[in-house]
């Protein structure tokens, strides 16, 4: 299937040139008619954010920088880390078909897309939850695309076009991401979140390596040993004790 941004029924494209954050606009847009997902994408925001309190650098023009707006009504509230999975594996797996070595891409826990040892997509998940299931979900997406000098403090960042040697026509990986993407919630429709949560641990960056963390306590040596499907990070001690945290608790130690 070959995904085609054009408004359906179902589907719903907003294209804007300068916004705060693609994320601000969708949590304040009500539109008359529902639908089942809504994509905004901008050309530049003046206060994108990453998942912490630094804002996710992009030049104009030169990346994808887009939200996307669902209504994950079948997603129980202590489920929903499954949409954070569905967005990764998606956007790992289009990023992949641009290379010679898809498994250079990986899912950095919770949710960023490394080539490598170096970052070229961020996210920010919003959900709004109503009972015991999820009302609303805005999930917010920066990819490194056509970018090749950044001059934030971000310690390792990487563009597409830094990895393939030449620029890359953006909406052709948005279309390969949006096609990903819908196959991957519709399995979150179809009751396969188990399946999603298989594949996401079998792309999850330095998995079964023995690294250094960092947590409240200070440095350590651990293995990352799984993902519960709430989304908290099981990471094995050199003494062998699992050590469980949600996210922001635990910091990689990234080396040059």
């Amino acid at each position: 299937m070959h995904f085609c941004l054009d408004d359906s029924p179902r589907f719903q494209m907003i294209e804007l040139d300068q916004v705060t954050s693609t994320n601000d606009f969708l949590r304040a847009y009500r539109p008359i008619k529902e639908r089942w997902l809504t994509l905004v994408t901008a050309e530049f925001q003046t206060a994108g954010r990453g998942s912490g309190v630094n804002h996710w650098e992009s030049e104009r023009g030169k990346n994808l920088v887009f939200s996307l707006l669902t209504h994950p009504r079948h997603v129980a509230s202590q489920d929903m880390f499954v949409l954070s999975e569905a967005l990764a594996l998606a956007i790992r797996e289009a990023l992949g078909t641009f290379i010679l070595q898809p498994s250079s891409f990986t899912i950095k826990w919770p949710n960023d897309i490394y080539w490598n040892d170096q970052k070229v997509c961020g996210m920010l998940i919003e959900n709004d939850l109503q009972g015991a299931h999820v009302e609303r979900c805005v999930m917010g997406v920066g990819v490194n695309i056509n970018q090749t000098e950044f001059r934030s403090d971000a310690p390792n960042p990487v563009s597409l076009a830094q990895i393939m040697g030449h620029e890359v026509e953006r909406r052709f990986v948005l279309e390969h991401i949006m096609e990903c993407f819908t196959r991957y919630y519709e399995w979150t429709e179809q009751g396969r979140a188990a399946e999603l949560h298989t594949l996401y641990l079998g792309h999850l960056y330095r998995k079964g390596e023995l690294h250094t963390f960092h947590d409240e306590l200070g440095d350590f040596r651990g293995t990352i040993e799984d993902v519960e499907p709430t989304g908290h990070l099981i990471i094995a001690d050199e003494t062998g004790r699992n050590r469980r945290y949600a996210f922001k608790e635990v910091n990689y130690i990234l080396t040059p």
